[in-house]
């Protein structure tokens, strides 16, 4: 085993001849006891060039004190990077400040661009490119995986996942740039400031997709401001005066318009500066864990696994849907065990009179709001199983079916109480309670779980492997294999899922209900403010460094907040109407009073709808740009097509 390892790392030796600078990039780690003819096989086709069906990458064994263990270091020449660069489709600023997709045949035309400028793509790219390769490797007429015949193969199927299904590889991450993660980490959170935070820096580091969640978390923090700055006073001079949230509630229904009309605004400035913009949609490949019988793709003409859609329609109807259904049926009925602990509470309280009975008022809101967090928990983790055994073939159907559950039973299990408490029992006072107590319990929990408990865990482990090592260096002095040794070992992130539902459930209590507990902007604010850093210090310290992943938008997540934001309009319009003021102004007829409140609710949703229309989603400086580049690329097929009619004329 030995002999056959050191005759390979010789045999690989030559890369350093192809690319004297060899830069590791990404790693690859394998099971223990993977075969060698495996090995051999998977570098084989790594290395390849791209005619024989390889990804034409670098590639070197990790080399430690115990020998070659099966971790892999994969790289790319300065070459086969910017051809990897077009490939991708990546957008890069030319020389004239425009955006456009970058092309080796025109890469002079590019800012910043140089025969020997290295960083001309940044290491995030670099990396996206590299893990793009990978994934585009393709059985060719191998029937399965050599030295494992229950791994089958058909042509077309990706060899990277077929080895992460079969087991046999592990993990594929990029690693980490300790320099530029210092710097990063030093303008980042590394010292409390007020100001922006380094968007750009993020992106160059992380990719598009975290530095845009990064992006709508400040962007939503500064928009909670105003919201805030009027809760204060508001909170303070009127505390037990509900006739006056009349005002409150109607700023609230514009506010929640506004912003997220401004964001798409803000996120179309970031992303054309970013390129991703422009960036053409890639052909989604089937999903890792799709599975169904072998049948030939209409769209590609390749063959493929097929699952029928009547099979997958009756999971979701049959089985999916009547579970979630139980699922907010359960949710309820706790919301009911909740209300008679209020209740006992409320009794003790009164037979008591005390400073202990005063705040046994609270233990019931916060029991229930630790009980809410436990079921979401629950919930989040059967709703993956199924959405995985409703067995989508493409991730984004995955995604959007995931989002769906999670999002339907988020809503219910953590504002059911409050519509409760609203709108059967009228009881404005323990609305704010309840409202206040669940959004500072849960902000506190979500602190705690994501970023406070995983950054001592990594902490502890990092302190427990530099003991193995006997290293006191610190995380600039590292060894190569010494760092890949400590990063293959922390946490994956999983994806901004989590985060972007946090700030979903945290815009409900905002918009919501906040007109009846102003305060709630105020604890949203503080909570952002510590959640940037707590996620900066997660992103940097906790976890491994994930792979970019371009994209324009937040996607769904638009979608779920301006859902949100309509809903508001409703809540807030029927809060409205219960204030004794606009009661009094009804008094003989209350069915007058429900055609009024639902007059204005339609109109104060067509507004916002107007609203929708007229704020243009991009600014205009950028659709001139984009309708440029459309008008210019449309002119060069019309030249090309000419040309190519003027050619087989003369023939």
């Amino acid at each position: 085993m030995a002999g056959k390892t050191k005759e390979m790392v010789e045999s690989w030796s030559f890369l350093d001849t192809a690319e004297s600078n060899f830069r590791p990039l990404v790693v690859i780690e394998l099971a223990k006891g993977t075969k060698e003819e495996t090995i051999e096989w998977f570098t084989k086709r790594i290395v390849d060039k791209k005619a024989n069906g390889g990804a034409q990458l670098l590639i070197k064994p990790l080399v430690t004190e115990n020998g070659v263990e099966n971790i892999y270091l994969v790289g790319a020449s300065h070459l086969r990077l910017l051809l990897g660069a077009e490939a991708v489709g990546l957008v890069k600023e030319c020389s004239d400040n425009s955006m456009r997709t970058f092309t080796y045949s025109s890469r002079k035309t590019f800012k910043h661009y140089a025969d020997d400028n290295h960083d001309f793509l940044t290491m995030a790219e670099c990396q996206y490119i590299i893990k793009h390769e990978l994934e585009n490797l393709r059985a060719r007429d191998e029937k399965m995986i050599p030295g494992y015949p229950q791994a089958k193969l058909y042509p077309g199927k990706s060899i990277v996942r077929r080895l992460l299904t079969s087991g046999i590889l592990v993990q594929i991450f990029p690693l980490h740039d300790r320099e530029e993660l210092k710097k990063l980490s030093h303008s980042w959170y590394g010292r409390v400031k007020i100001g922006y935070q380094p968007l750009d820096d993020i992106r160059c580091y992380f990719g598009e997709t975290i530095a845009l969640y990064f992006g709508f978390l400040e962007y939503f923090t500064f928009a909670l401001i105003p919201m805030a700055v009027i809760g204060i006073p508001y909170y303070v001079f009127a505390w037990e005066d509900y006739d006056k949230y009349v005002m409150f509630a109607t700023f609230n229904l514009l506010w929640s318009t506004v912003i997220l009309e401004v964001w798409k605004r803000m996120c179309a400035i970031l992303t054309y500066r970013w390129g991703t913009l422009l960036m053409k949609r890639q052909f989604e490949e089937p999903r890792p864990g799709f599975h169904g019988v072998l049948g030939i793709n209409p769209v590609t003409g390749r063959e493929e696994p097929m699952y029928s859609s009547i099979k997958r329609q009756l999971r979701i109807y049959l089985v999916s849907l009547p579970f979630v259904c139980l699922c907010l049926y359960f949710s309820l009925y706790v919301m009911m065990i909740y209300f008679d602990l209020e209740q006992w509470a409320l009794d003790y309280h009164k037979e008591n009179e005390s400073n202990f009975s005063s705040l046994m008022l609270y233990v019931p809101s916060i029991i229930y709001a630790v009980v809410i967090e436990i079921m979401n928990l629950l919930y989040r983790y059967a709703a993956e199983f199924l959405t995985s055994w409703e067995n989508h073939r493409l991730e984004s159907s995955y995604q959007n079916h995931l989002i769906l559950k999670v999002l339907v039973f988020n809503f219910l299990n953590c504002f059911a109480s409050l519509f409760y408490i609203a709108f059967v029992m009228f009881d404005m006072k323990l609305l704010r309670q309840s409202l206040a107590t669940l959004l500072i319990t849960s902000q506190i929990l979500n602190q705690f779980a994501e970023s406070l408990l995983p950054y001592w865990l990594q902490k502890r482990y990092n302190r427990r492997m530099r003991k193995r090592m006997c290293s006191t260096k610190t995380d600039m002095d590292l060894s190569l294999d010494e760092q890949v040794n400590l990063e293959k070992e922390m946490g994956t992130y999983l994806g901004t899922f989590d985060d972007y539902l946090e700030l979903f459930l945290q815009f409900g209590y905002v918009s919501l209900f906040s007109c009846v507990y102003p305060l709630a902007a105020v604890f949203a604010v503080l909570n952002n403010i510590t959640e940037i850093y707590s996620d900066a210090l997660k992103m940097c310290r906790v976890y491994k460094r994930p792979f970019a992943e371009p994209t324009a938008n937040i996607g769904v997540w638009q979608l779920a907040f301006e859902t949100m934001s309509v809903i508001s309009v409703v809540t807030n319009c029927i809060l409205i109407g219960m204030s004794p003021e606009v009661d009094a102004l009804f008094p003989d007829s209350k069915m007058d009073l429900v055609l009024t409140v639902a007059l204005v609710e339609h109109l104060l949703l067509a507004i916002k709808f107007i609203m929708a229309f007229v704020i243009p989603d991009k600014p205009r400086d950028i659709q001139m740009k984009l309708a440029k580049l459309e008008f210019e690329s449309l002119e060069a097929l019309k030249q090309q097509q000419m040309q190519l009619a003027a050619e087989s004329l003369k023939e």
